[in-house]
């Protein structure tokens, strides 16, 4: 054991030594590490001004690293409480003292304490930090200042408790800012600077401290000069520096301790409020000319916005503030910048991202118009003369030289686009006539342009409101234009065909009305010109992985009949080009690539369905591709490829599958492929799609082990348990029961176990034991299922039908699990020798009225809901996460052959023994709710 007084020797060995002897050092300081006060003596290690700076840095971020690993307890020796205590006691202090080296891995320990304690740490911070700023102000030492102040930003960023509000923080905080604010008068330049930005620090931690869930900070006396230096502050100007950086980000974090006060509704802010929103108006006159000010813009017009909708709404009643709100902060900020041009022809992406309805993303010219909705929630007349007042006169400078003044037309649509759309509560301010009017004079003509890039912005915008209002548009109009959308998917200009793109996409998914939808049948006559339009942009530059373009694509294949050879073999003579691109680079755009196997699995379906010939050339041209993919790739796009593949299996359809087919279920099976998470489902689908085909490649026991051994393991984990019951399921549906029996047995006993043991039941796995069990009684008979059930200790047929069936039944949703249960639960009440027992009548009833239920599926909307279908899924940051294709899945009926359960069921009961039927009046009578008696007399008399 290395002892702790060698410590420093030790750091000087680690930390200076090369080659074989650090490989050594570091092995020592690892053993060290177990020793007690090991991170204290490192500590203090880096606390030695006469250490080498580069070696107490990498002291300080082994200290790092051994806060992280040891902090909160783990397999490694845990640090003490009593060292821990030390260390946050020390630890500030030698944070204040050090170099911005040392200090960054410091700070990152510092979050590690204060993540899990920081109580302790602000109870021995708050002295020695009040203690510094103090002589650093008398000092007039504003560098340290700062850089005090920017420590105690990163410690209440760390989300604190009630000891923000204790210890007199908030005036120490003031007193700070106060002697900041004192010694601005006079500076300039750099120093200048230094106190602005130490200044804007102050604010910013006011900001994060009214943001937390704490009783009111401020006492009336310190509130009362909080308000006094925000409003100084806010209103102050700097002659020297006006335009200042870091004047701007200064006042910017004014305006968001503002806007926390009110979102919290401290009383404080109240008393000032009218103050705050002249001084905040007349600032945003300044700044709104500005397009360097887009933080404070944002923030400053946020917090105008809440209290527009709030109880002192009245302080935008008179005209003169609507005009000057109006004219001077939301026209110039709604207004076309020349940045706005820069991101449109430089990073489409960023610009798509800002300017799309629906975007979270907040700018200048949305958050400009959202202030004019707040107002309008209670001066509704008033807005809505002076937006359309400022639309008329955008219109006529328009009108007198478009090629110049064409900027003015695009702000006449935003505006348009923006207030007849119903958001903030104020309803819409321009009519649904005033939108189809300026449709038919003003975007009209730029869709009919027949120079596809001629001012792009413009026709971008033209596009964005024939997308955006296609519920206001006739279809027989919308039609009309159809065919000048497509031609834009032309144009050069990325944005300019991802809106055109993005439009079809939204004509085809559909609309409000039913009339407002586009058939096959209206997009026929201009399909091939549509097909080759979307697939030319994807070679532009730039739109590679163009997700508007993908997502239009799969859309078309939704909706157009692909099924002709013309068609269908175009399409798959680009879509191989794309799956050699996606694959050369598969971690560039996971939207894109989900759009694309979406893309393809669809017209993979809907042209094969129809025309089964076409399979052959997706065999070669892509099928093919895919089966090396899946053989030798390990990437994230292998869940795709293995979902594509096993909707290949489907349509192939045959018990005679070829070896390019049945060698995939070889490569299935290594065990390698099952270790991926992200994989287990798809691999799940395939073995299901494979064993359903061609349930020959599993002929026998010997062949049968590999799989059991992968079942088991899924079944293992709550994580997979539901894939393992699906393969367990395909097992039991597909193959003789000989085959697999002597298996079952284990496998029920884990399953049962699991589900005694778990003190809340999960209605999924619930559901899946009992689709399994059902599964076993309708394909190999209610005896195979007593068997299995009975051979487990302490479970007979009546606990597990009690304890697991009958409550699972009301877990039931989708059609062909409704139609499986109900069947097998008839087949219990009527078949199997379960209830020979009078003594289980209340069983027998219950079983019956569940069955009735399932019978009657389906039932109201609140009491079984299904799933939506989903779009886009949130592919989030994790690339281990399985994503399914919608295009690509389909139900599993292992009752297809059976179209009406309830006749089978009828068919069941009538045949049932006369003392079986006595016994049946009485549990009828006795356990049977009233509205399923009412359900059983219905079918009796339909059948």
């Amino acid at each position: 054991m290395v002892l702790n007084q060698g410590i420093d020797d030790l750091l000087y060995e680690c930390f200076t030594a090369q080659g074989d002897a650090r490989i050594r050092a570091d092995t020592k300081l690892s053993t060290a590490a177990d020793n007690p006060n090991h991170g204290l003596d490192v500590l203090r290690f880096v606390a030695k001004p006469s250490v080498k700076e580069q070696i107490r840095e990498a002291a300080a971020v082994h200290f790092r690293d051994y806060l992280k690993a040891r902090w909160v307890s783990s397999s490694l020796t845990p640090i003490s409480d009593g060292e821990k205590e030390k260390i946050t006691t020390l630890i500030v202090t030698v944070i204040l003292s050090a170099t911005p080296k040392i200090e960054a891995p410091l700070r990152e320990a510092l979050s590690v304490i204060g993540n899990h304690d920081f109580s302790g740490l602000w109870l021995a911070f708050v002295p020695e930090i009040k203690s510094t700023l103090e002589k650093s102000i008398i000092a007039n030492d504003f560098a340290s200042v700062k850089r005090y102040l920017s420590f105690v930003d990163d410690l209440v960023e760390v989300r604190g408790n009630n000891q923000l509000y204790s210890d007199n923080f908030p005036a120490l905080l003031f007193n700070t800012a106060d002697s900041i604010s004192k010694a601005i008068n006079g500076w300039f330049g750099a120093r200048f600077c230094r106190l602005i930005e130490a200044q804007r620090i102050c604010f910013r931690i006011l900001c994060l401290v009214l943001s937390l869930e704490l009783p009111s900070v401020f006492s009336k006396e310190i509130a009362n000069k909080w308000m006094y230096e925000l409003k100084n502050h806010l209103t102050g100007s700097y002659i020297t520096i006006t335009d200042d950086d870091a004047d701007r980000r200064s006042k910017a974090a004014v305006s968001e301790s503002i806007l926390s006060g009110m979102e919290k509704g401290e009383q404080a802010f109240q008393k000032y409020l009218k103050e705050f929103v002249e001084a905040v108006q007349d600032l945003l006159v300044i700044v709104s000319a500005s397009q360097s000010c887009e933080q404070l813009t944002l923030t400053a017009i946020k917090f105008l916005t809440i209290v527009s909708i709030g109880d002192y709404h009245n302080l935008f009643a008179s005209d003169e503030i609507l005009e000057k709100v109006t004219k001077s902060i939301v026209i110039p900020n709604v207004m076309l910048w020349n940045e706005d041009e820069e991101l449109f022809k430089k990073n489409y992406v960023e610009f798509i991202r800002r300017d799309m309805e629906g975007s979270n993303f907040d700018t200048r010219r949305r958050i400009a118009c959202e202030l004019l909705k707040g107002i309008a929630v209670n001066y509704k007349e008033k807005i809505s003369e002076r937006v359309s007042e400022q639309i008329r006169k955008c219109l006529e400078l328009y009108a007198e030289d478009p090629a110049v003044n064409w900027r003015y037309k695009e702000h006449a649509v935003y505006l348009n686009m923006s207030f007849a759309t119903k958001r903030g509560g104020c309803g819409t301010l321009l009519t649904n006539n005033d939108v189809y009017s300026f449709f038919r004079s003003f975007i009209v003509p730029e869709l009919q342009e027949t120079d596809l890039n001629a001012l792009p912005i413009l026709k971008a915008a033209a596009l964005k409101f024939f997308t955006m209002f296609l519920d206001l548009i006739p279809k027989t109009v919308a039609l009309t234009f159809f065919g000048d959308v497509v031609r834009f998917i032309g144009s050069s200009y990325n944005v300019v065909h991802s809106y055109a793109a993005n439009c079809i996409e939204k004509v085809l998914l559909n609309g409000v009305h039913s009339e407002a939808r586009f058939t096959s049948m209206d997009i026929g006559p201009i399909l091939p010109v549509l097909i080759a339009n979307l697939f030319d942009a994807l070679k532009q530059p730039g739109s590679e992985d163009n997700t508007c373009i993908m997502r239009c694509i799969m859309r078309v294949f939704q909706t157009a009949d692909v099924s002709s050879e013309e068609v269908a073999f175009s399409c798959i003579t680009e879509l191989q080009k794309v799956l050699t691109s996606v694959r050369k680079n598969p971690e560039r755009n996971k939207v894109f690539n989900y759009l694309f196997f979406e893309s393809l699995v669809t017209i993979l379906q809907r042209s094969c369905e129809k025309n089964h010939l076409l399979l052959q050339a997706f065999e070669k041209q892509i099928y093919l591709r895919l089966k090396l993919m899946f053989a030798t790739d390990a990437t994230i796009l292998s869940p795709y490829v293995i979902q594509v593949v096993a909707q290949f299996v489907d349509l192939k359809g045959s018990t005679l599958l070829p070896i390019g087919y049945t060698d995939v279920f070889d490569t299935m099976l290594r065990p390698g492929l099952w270790e991926k998470s992200a994989n287990v489902p798809a691999l799940v689908r395939l073995f299901r799609s494979i064993l359903q085909v061609a349930p020959n490649l599993l002929p026998n026991k010997e062949k049968l082990k590999p799989v059991v051994v992968i079942v088991e393991k899924l079944l293992s984990s709550p994580s997979t348990v539901e894939d393992g019951l699906h393969m367990l399921n395909s097992v039991i549906v597909n193959l003789s029961h000989d085959i697999f029996a002597e298996h079952l047995n284990g496998i029920w006993a884990s399953l049962y176990s699991q589900f005694r043991s778990s003190e809340t039941q999960n209605a999924c796995f619930v559901r899946g034991l009992i689709i399994l069990m059902s599964l076993l009684l309708v394909k190999h008979g209610s005896r195979k299922l007593m068997d299995i059930v009975n051979s487990v200790p302490m479970c007979t047929i009546h606990t597990f039908l009690d304890e697991l069936w009958i409550p699972g039944m009301k877990t039931i949703i989708a059609h062909a699990d409704v139609k499986l249960i109900s069947v097998a639960s008839s087949k219990l009440l009527c078949e199997s020798p379960t209830f020979a027992d009078n003594a289980a009548d209340e069983l027998l009833g219950k079983l019956l009225d569940g069955t009735l239920t399932l019978l009657s599926w389906p039932l109201p909307q609140e009491e079984r809901v299904g799933e939506d279908e989903l779009e886009v899924p949130d592919l989030g940051v994790d690339q281990a996460t399985f994503v399914c294709l919608n295009n690509a899945t389909k139900e599993k009926d292992f009752l297809k052959d059976l179209e009406d359960p309830k006749e089978f069921s009828m068919a069941l009961l009538a045949r049932v023994s006369p003392e079986l039927c006595r016994r049946f009046r009485w549990v009828i009578s006795n356990y049977v709710s009233p509205t399923n008696k009412a359900v059983l007399l219905h079918f009796a008399k339909k059948k």
